[in-house]
């Protein structure tokens, strides 16, 4: 197959194609310099590197109801809220089905990679596990010990499973217990996360102490806060449709003037179907209304680029040969491929590589 019209990858984003031989980039360059002689099938639109969804919870995903009125502890809170009385009461069977169905909506709309903060302790990690089964993501799971003080073998046994911890935030969370499970990650070799300045502003001095690989949120921070965050070369999660539903908003723009190095993810299942090509409109769009518009590339970024270094696996978000992993090809104009992957993306306009229609 040939693709002509744009590519978008670490490089930027400009005109040119790309050849494939099944998945397999072979070749890419100026449009009409190709070596295919026109023997190839050919399809006009832009190739990208498959997104990830760089923050979920998708233990919740079988609550299928509108979500409860209310202040954030109300509804995802613990250990009262909606969530954690519906991860309480409801058998492990429907849970799983739950997390499955929203797994296999992103695999069949071209999401690869997927991190989770997954509660319910060891219990919770293994029925991600099974739920995930053999679907083509890059699922990451960041466990939740559940005893405190920390039980240093319930931590080991969370990471022999796990891929690292992810805390509800620092403010519910002392500093020597989390510097416990920070310690326990890096001698693992695992990841260390959390959320922080969601409801409230939080002191950076907190949040960042010990040092964190990833955030969740800072809708309350202010600039200085994201400095300091992008200072420390933290990345950040951001999920704007969950966080409308409590009448807040991520300051994206603030997020691209500070050089955060921004990821984009869907949040609770419960709150939203974990499309990111829903959430990629939603934050451009929403950032419009609020006079605080922020750029397509910075988005693209967020949902197909930056994800993967974070993920360990750099190469898949450049498109040249030899730098293998997931793409995407959306039969869409070229003309502005940023905007074009921000707002008017879904999951009707890809094409499969080794498909000869749209999926």
């Amino acid at each position: 197959m040939l693709v002509e019209g744009a590519i978008v990858d670490l490089d930027g984003a400009r005109p040119g194609y790309v050849r494939l031989r099944g998945t397999q980039v072979v070749e890419t360059g100026q449009i009409g310099t190709d070596s295919s002689h026109g023997t190839e099938r050919r399809v006009h639109g832009i190739v990208v590197p498959a997104p990830v969804n760089s923050h979920t919870h998708l233990g919740d995903s079988g609550f299928q109801r509108e979500p409860p009125r209310g202040r954030l502890a109300e509804v995802v809170g613990a250990p009262g809220g909606a969530k954690f009385r519906y991860l309480s009461e409801t058998k492990a069977r429907a849970k799983a089905a739950g997390a499955r169905e929203a797994l296999r909506r992103m695999a069949r709309e071209g999401t690869a990679g997927v991190i989770d903060f997954r509660e319910e302790g060891l219990a919770g990690v293994r029925l991600l596990r099974r739920a995930a089964g053999k679907l083509p993501l890059d699922l990451r799971i960041l466990g939740r010990p559940l005893r405190r003080p920390i039980d240093p073998a319930e931590l080991g046994a969370l990471l022999d499973i796990s891929d690292g911890v992810g805390l509800s935030s620092a403010r519910e969370e002392d500093r020597e217990t989390r510097r416990a499970i920070a310690s326990a990650c890096r001698e693992r070799g695992k990841r260390y996360a959390l959320h922080a300045s969601e409801e409230s502003r939080e002191d950076p001095a907190e949040f960042l102490d010990p040092h964190p690989d990833l955030l969740v949120h800072l809708l309350s921070a202010t600039e200085e806060d994201l400095g300091a965050v992008a200072r420390e070369g933290v990345p950040v999660a951001v999920c704007p449709r969950s966080n409308a539903l409590f009448g807040q908003a991520p300051d994206l723009a603030a997020f691209e003037r500070s050089g955060v190095t921004t990821l984009l993810g869907t949040d609770n299942g419960m709150l939203n179907a974990p499309s990111l090509f829903r959430e990629l409109e939603f934050a451009y769009v929403s950032q419009r209304l609020r006079h605080r518009g922020v750029s397509p590339g910075f988005l693209v970024k967020a949902a197909f680029l930056s994800p993967w270094a974070w993920l360990g696996r750099p190469e898949v978000a450049r498109v040249a040969p030899g730098h293998d992993g997931p793409k995407l090809i959306f039969r869409l104009p070229a003309d502005d491929p940023e905007y074009a992957l921000v707002a008017r993306a879904t999951e009707q306009l890809i094409v499969r590589p080794e498909s000869p229609r749209p999926a």
